[in-house]
């Protein structure tokens, strides 16, 4: 199957465009045998690179099949590794810009998607929008430009998807690295029009970095998820026969378990106080955002209402 693919989707490069019977060629093609290769991944960014146009259909299936197989063409499912990040960011950055919004939109997408992800994953991604707010240069997607000189509404919803994202630094963790990204960028863009959700982005995520808390086991790492379903594997029998023996003696084991046990109190993190603890801006934090606010000697407006949002919250 996969020779198949790559000798269709060579052809499509050629031509520099995808029809859609075309697409549903590589999708049947692709999928065929439940599974995306590498070779066949590669093989439509290639293609993806050549196309004058791209469609959204063309879009909706890149995105979904390279997704598909960075996040489950090798176990375990829906984790991102750093063997597999480095190849796409690879893939992507082969000339040393990002080509396409496609492109961006695959990564985010991933990063939404998956259980965790490699943080380079992540840093990649705003380093890409980054650079495309401050140079003006910037991919677009069916016709959807990235617009220089100030911060579109695209280039928004890509920053909020990706800081927020849960297989990012933690489900909703905004990090100083991201933190100070969203400050570099309002610098830069003060005097422009930026778009409208530009404001409350930049002061959702600085008061999350400050106000925000992140558990140290919030994700699994890509080796112990690789750990854990090994064990399970490996156990299922056994745990079958054991779960099977619990039901057909189930009133006098839940009994004998009871006499032995009785009743324990939770144990383990307390997760409210955790969150409360994290409400409070910390003497490191408070330093880092007086150092922010004083880098330029002035409080221009959105600092002001970041301010405003963190006393409100007090």
């Amino acid at each position: 199957m996969t020779t198949q693919f790559i000798e269709f989707a060579k052809a499509a490069a050629a031509d520099g465009q995808v029809t859609a019977e075309e697409l549903l060629t590589l999708r049947r093609e692709g999928w065929g045998d439940g599974i995306m290769t590498r070779a066949e991944a590669e093989a439509l960014f290639t293609l993806n690179a050549a196309l004058r146009t791209r469609s959204n259909e063309w879009c909706d299936f890149f995105v979904e099949a390279i997704g598909e197989f960075v996040l489950n063409g090798s176990p375990p499912r829906l984790q991102c590794s750093e063997d597999e990040a480095a190849w796409l960011i690879g893939q992507i950055d082969s000339d040393g810009v990002t080509e396409s919004m496609v492109e961006l939109e695959t990564m985010v997408r991933i990063i939404e998607r998956a259980e965790n992800t490699p943080d380079r994953l992540k840093n990649y991604v705003l380093d890409q929008v980054e650079r495309e707010v401050l140079t003006g240069v910037g991919p677009t997607r069916c016709g959807g430009e990235l617009s220089a000189t100030h911060i579109s509404a695209a280039e928004c919803r890509i920053i909020r998807r990706t800081i927020f994202a849960a297989g990012g630094h933690g489900p909703a963790a905004v990090t100083r690295w991201d933190a100070e990204m969203l400050w570099r960028l309002k610098d830069e863009t003060l005097a422009e029009e930026n778009a409208a959700e530009w404001d409350e982005l930049f002061i959702d995520g600085i008061a999350n970095y400050l106000k925000g808390f992140i558990l140290p086991n919030a994700q699994v790492s890509h080796e112990r998820k690789l750990e854990l379903e090994a064990f399970v594997a490996d156990n299922s029998a056994s745990v079958g026969r054991f779960m099977g023996r619990v039901a057909q003696e189930a009133p006098q084991v839940m009994n004998h378990f009871g006499k032995v046990f009785g009743k324990k109190a939770p144990t383990g993190p307390d997760y409210t106080a955790i969150a409360v603890a994290g409400e409070v801006v910390t003497d490191y934090e408070s330093e880092w955002l007086e150092k922010m606010i004083n880098a330029d000697g002035s409080v221009d407006e959105l600092e002001s209402r970041l301010i405003a949002r963190l006393a409100s919250e007090e």
